[in-house]
């Protein structure tokens, strides 16, 4: 049973929540959600049930991030949650600032909270700036540091996304703490299934596949598959399916567009060797860099194939 968002006049857009997160950051970046409803929510589950039941019209969930990898919560959501299609993606730069308490100074601070990947993210930082601190656990990275003004938590300090400080009043105690400056965090935007946007040419489609069975060259045969259709792969993860052990899905993304011929062509080969292909989307990647390829891929190699083959079958004689 589905039902329309809260006002039908506005769309409405679930995020991973409350207000200040990384997740909040990149749904600002999405043009047709500026100006409409923002539904915060408490996990990537429930952001995607929204839009399947129609509660939100789309929704921003993070996929993958440069230090920690693949978000296995939401691949693995995305693999069993029917009627979702990515529409788009953003990229969110990741740092953290230390926060406290109006009137607190750094060198108060002794007890600092954080959720675990943020606080594995700025230990070098704090190791040489709170050598002698210790660490409280946060259930995320807003919470660690609503926890210091709602009294909830014991922390002297917290580790939270720059966004905090449009939120909620918080002294800052130090900025740009992340220990890697390049780590950026990759969202993508959802919805429920529409057509994929045109090709750009700087395009991404984004499947999930299984393996027909457990045998040698089972992998590399899935990966033919883009291979000889001259398809680069900027991400391919492996999932447990869950049923039993050594069954694996795999989690891919690969430059290129399904109207492309060639992406087209890899498309029909994997659905007739897997038991399950789930076409999540394609669409323009976030850094807009175009998709290069050899002119043997080219669309027109594939099409005037195509055309031969049909004329032998015709029995138009060869030019």
């Amino acid at each position: 049973m589905t039902s329309e968002p809260e006002d039908a006049d506005r769309r409405t857009y679930s995020y991973l929540g409350p207000a200040g997160t990384f997740t909040e950051a990149a749904l600002a970046q999405v043009p047709e959600a500026r100006g409409q409803q923002w539904r915060p929510v408490r996990n990537v589950g429930e952001a995607l049930a929204d839009v399947v039941e129609g509660r939100s019209n789309g929704a921003v969930i993070a996929i993958e991030n440069s230090v920690d990898g693949g978000v296995s919560t939401a691949q693995d959501a995305l693999a069993t949650i029917p009627g979702i299609r990515i529409v788009g993606e953003y990229l969110v730069p990741v740092d953290f600032v230390l926060v406290a308490r109006p009137g607190t100074k750094l060198e108060d601070v002794s007890l600092v909270a954080a959720h675990p990947v943020a606080y594995a993210q700025c230990l070098q930082w704090l190791t040489t700036n709170l050598p002698a601190h210790a660490h409280i656990p946060a259930a995320s990275n807003v919470a660690s540091a609503v926890g210091l003004l709602d009294g909830t938590s014991d922390a002297d300090a917290a580790i939270a996304p720059p966004g905090i400080l449009d939120h909620h009043q918080v002294e800052l105690l130090a900025e740009k703490i992340g220990d890697n400056a390049n780590a950026v965090t990759r969202f993508v935007q959802v919805s429920r299934p529409v057509t994929p946007p045109p090709p750009t040419g700087a395009d991404k489609t984004s499947l999930i596949v299984e393996l027909p069975d457990d045998h040698p060259g089972a992998l590399l045969e899935m990966l033919e598959q883009f291979a000889t259709r001259g398809i680069n792969l900027s991400l391919l993860a492996s999932r447990p399916i869950g049923d039993e052990l050594g069954r694996y899905r795999f989690v891919i993304d690969a430059d290129g567009h399904i109207e492309d011929e060639r992406m087209a062509d890899a498309l029909l080969g994997l659905r007739r060797s897997s038991p399950k292909v789930i076409f999540l989307g394609s669409y323009p990647r976030a850094d807009r860099a175009i998709v290069r390829y050899p002119d043997r891929y080219s669309d027109d190699v594939f099409i005037e194939a195509r055309d031969w083959l049909r004329g032998l079958i015709s029995g138009e004689p060869e030019s």
